[in-house]
């Protein structure tokens, strides 16, 4: 069975990559290089919004599943170019979709937790979307195309990703924050971003396991601790023996030129528990594991 992953060089398909080709022949696409790929990682680089050329290279792999993770996240990058954030995150999203319909192939959309507004918190599969920012209506879009395309699809909300990179570079905020704070800089974190952070490996796990069985619909990936950033970062450091001194509290909303995001945007993962084998964990429990994984 072929797995196609597109953004092969991000934080969260280089953990799918790892993981995925132990049962899976491998291919990802990236805009730019991919270095240090293993030899049966067959990668390409291209552009995937000249759509002729995702065409003819996704006709050339013919996979039988696709795990989209490609997209602009930076919540402020959309609000500021939101042609592009559209383009990017919607137009390519529509070409995958249109192919895998064409060919049969199962697509499951890497989705957000920040397509709802955080007054609730705790969401579940069924509430309604209430996006607040840019970034969030494209991921909307994104969605309503995917499901609409075949029923055969997912739709992954990925709660806030946490951990280190398994392969490939990524954007990790934990190795970030390590870095900081064994040099003795200050590190700021939002207090009022309550989430349900879920680590990169056990995410990997699961979507690799959602292209493979025959669950279709919305699910949520989410850990199975509920924290606000502040306090996550604050026992992240205790357990890895860190000076939380240096962890300072923030507001992210009464940051002056920046997209509102959603204070309490925390999801329900109780569906990824029953159809899912991967086990789903605690902030302490995905901590260590993203800290020892090896591949």
């Amino acid at each position: 069975m072929k797995l196609l992953i597109t953004g092969l060089n991000g934080f969260v398909a280089g953990s799918i990559v790892a993981q995925a080709r132990k049962n899976w022949v491998v291919a990802g696409m990236d805009l730019a290089e991919t270095p240090g790929m293993p030899q049966d990682v067959a990668s390409h680089q291209l552009d995937l919004l000249d759509e002729q050329k995702l065409t003819d290279c996704f006709m050339q792999i013919k996979p039988d599943a696709v795990i989209h993770t490609a997209a602009i996240a930076n919540i402020d990058v959309c609000e500021n170019n939101p042609e592009m954030a559209w383009k990017v995150n919607v137009g390519i999203t529509r070409t995958l979709a249109t192919l895998c319909a064409q060919t049969g192939a199962k697509m499951i959309l890497c989705s957000t937790d920040s397509i709802f507004d955080g007054t609730k918190g705790y969401y579940t599969e069924i509430d309604a979307p209430t996006p607040l920012n840019h970034y969030a209506r494209t991921k909307v879009e994104a969605e309503k195309i995917v499901l609409g395309a075949s029923d055969r699809n997912v739709v992954a909300r990925l709660s806030l990703v946490m951990g280190l990179a398994v392969m490939g570079k990524g954007n990790s905020f934990l190795a970030d924050m390590i870095e900081k704070l064994k040099k003795g800089d200050v590190v700021k974190f939002p207090s009022n971003e309550i989430r349900t952070p879920v680590d990169v490996v056990t995410l990997g796990a699961a979507l690799t396991e959602l292209a493979g069985n025959s669950f279709s619909g919305i699910i949520h990936l989410a850990g199975n601790t509920l924290i606000n950033r502040y306090e996550m970062a604050i026992q992240i450091a205790r357990i890895l023996r860190l000076n939380e001194a240096l962890i300072e509290a923030t507001d992210s909303n009464a940051m002056p030129g920046r997209a509102p995001r959603p204070n309490d945007a925390s999801l329900v993962n109780k569906l990824a528990a029953e159809v899912l084998t991967t086990p789903l964990r605690s902030l302490e429990e995905g901590v260590r594991l993203t800290m020892n994984f090896t591949i």
